[in-house]
């Protein structure tokens, strides 16, 4: 293996492909990335066995590759070491060939490193074949769904589906539900084709693809029983399903509601903000104080104290409640919603809340209260 490349575009690639890469894999070849070179192009992989990263370069997709191929062949790098190494070579090219063996020397201008790489014979075979079924989405949906849902998934193992995204299409309706148990993010979205299926993401995953999506353009997603995956450009985003059902989350969604706030999404946020430093054995609590004459958001602590504040411009109907919450659960409510106006969605003190953009319908958050001092 021998080929010379464009440093920046290299390692731009090394980047994306990391992103699946576990430095504490117990298989040490999926410690690193694996470099296949053919005769006009290069293929990175790299994977922690949960999700699996793949992207090709050649000077056909990218004019700034530069890309030279002496010789084909293929190697595996730990992750850690290519990417300093790269980083740090202060060239505008770099060459990179196998010496000896597994031996693998990084060079450009002045500089080379040899560093001991893994025989790709030792890499796990990942099948990146498409799945059955595939839709396309607009770039910005895509980010909107994860921004909007995966912060409401669970960090606990102890229910291994509520650590993801529910994606659930029935004809040409796509719904991506997240809870934790506590709180509810449900997205609504538009298909361009119909599907039927009903798989759970893992939220880790659907971060990662996050990270690579940043130009206006249609992504496809394709999905099956076991995987899903999400080809952006030249790089192909595959992960492993939760196989586990996910609960009848939806049913949490009450419909029928008896008092109603409207108020400025940013300013309740704000209001919440500055009321959260005071705590309570480390949580916020925040205390929502409603009637058709004012609204005030208030905490307090025993041993901190206390702060109340009158919401300007607030609009409630029905009649007076007083409930408390999580703060830091409706203030990661009210930034999936964006800086909109927001309506909050009352049918009792103790009963789940429902908090609606009013620009934007396809979206729902919802909260559950919790008991507090009276």
């Amino acid at each position: 293996m021998n080929f010379i490349v464009s440093k920046k575009a290299f390692y731009n690639a090394l980047t994306i492909v990391a992103g699946a890469v576990s430095h504490n894999s117990p298989l040490p070849s999926l410690t690193g990335i694996k470099i296949d070179v053919k005769d006009n192009e290069l293929i990175l992989t790299g994977s922690d066995s949960n999700i699996s990263i793949q992207t090709r370069l050649s000077n056909d997709t990218n004019e700034q590759l530069n890309l030279i191929v002496n010789e084909v062949g293929s190697i595996v790098i730990e992750s850690r070491y290519i990417m300093e190494i790269v980083r740090k070579i202060e060239s505008s090219e770099i060459t990179i060939e196998i010496v000896d063996g597994s031996l693998t020397k990084i060079s450009g201008d002045h500089a080379e490193f040899n560093i001991n790489g893994i025989r790709s014979t030792d890499y796990p075979l990942i099948d990146f074949t498409v799945c059955e079924q595939s839709f396309t989405l607009p770039s910005k949906t895509l980010v909107d769904i994860i921004n909007q849902t995966t912060f409401a998934t669970s960090d606990k193992e102890t229910r291994p589906a509520l650590t993801g995204v529910n994606f659930k299409a029935s004809g040409n309706e796509l719904k991506c539900i997240a809870t934790d148990s506590y709180r509810l993010a449900l997205k609504t979205v538009d298909l361009d084709t119909p599907n039927t299926f009903n798989i759970t993401i893992p939220a880790k995953s659907l971060n990662e693809v996050l990270k690579s999506l940043n130009e206006e353009k249609d992504i496809q997603v394709s999905v099956s029983n076991k995987k899903a995956q999400f080809f952006i450009d030249t790089t192909i985003i595959q992960t492993r399903l939760i196989n586990e059902d996910y609960p009848d989350a939806e049913r949490l969604i009450l419909k029928d509601f008896n008092r109603f706030l409207e108020v400025d999404g940013y300013e309740l946020l704000k209001a919440i903000d500055r009321a959260s430093f005071i705590k309570n054995e480390g949580i916020s609590i925040i205390k929502l104080t409603a009637s058709p004459e004012e609204v005030i958001v208030s905490s307090r602590s025993q041993e901190v104290g206390s702060s109340e504040e009158l919401l300007d411009g607030a609009i409630y109907q029905g009649e007076p409640i007083e409930l408390s919450f999580s703060g830091r659960y409706v203030i990661e409510a009210l930034r999936a919603l964006g800086n909109a106006r927001v309506k909050i969605n009352f049918s009792g003190e103790m009963k789940q809340f429902i908090i609606n953009s009013l620009v934007d319908e396809s979206i729902i958050q919802l909260v559950l209260p919790v008991r507090s001092y009276n």
